[in-house]
């Protein structure tokens, strides 16, 4: 998934301060893009949404469809363990998967989200492979 969030750093002097280095204050935040990837699967639930913005062969977009929507991180068993929120989400780069007769790989769709927040949200399973504080 790749969350990346930064903050940029806003360099401030007073013109009477003695001091000759600038204050560091807190800029704006920012949230990198999200590439979600995944083998072919029959729902077309990710390409109506990327519909809402893009427009198909048949119609116009409908208008940008914002959604806050969970990534969770499963085990080998498929118990669940930590998830991410991500916030006011929206389609913004969609590839289909490369299509060859000759070799034996998953087809895999990939889309890239942008984005106006993330929350990580601790998970009950994989927890127990956190360090302990001491």
């Amino acid at each position: 998934m790749g969350a990346d969030i930064s903050v940029d750093v806003i360099e401030y002097r007073e013109g009477n301060e003695i001091r000759t280095t600038p204050r560091q204050l807190a800029g704006l935040t920012k949230y990198g893009n999200i590439t979600l990837k995944w083998g072919v699967v029959g729902s077309l639930e990710m390409m109506e949404w990327l519909h809402t913005v893009a427009s198909d062969n048949t119609s116009g977009p409908t208008g940008i469809e914002r959604k806050t929507i969970t990534v969770k991180l499963l085990d080998d068993t498929g118990a669940e363990g930590p998830s991410w929120e991500i916030i006011n989400a929206w389609p913004m780069h969609y590839t289909a998967p490369e299509l060859s007769g000759l070799g034996g790989e998953v087809a895999i769709e990939s889309l890239e989200i942008c984005h106006e927040g993330v929350n990580r949200v601790d998970g009950s399973s994989m927890d127990s492979a956190a360090p302990s504080e001491n």
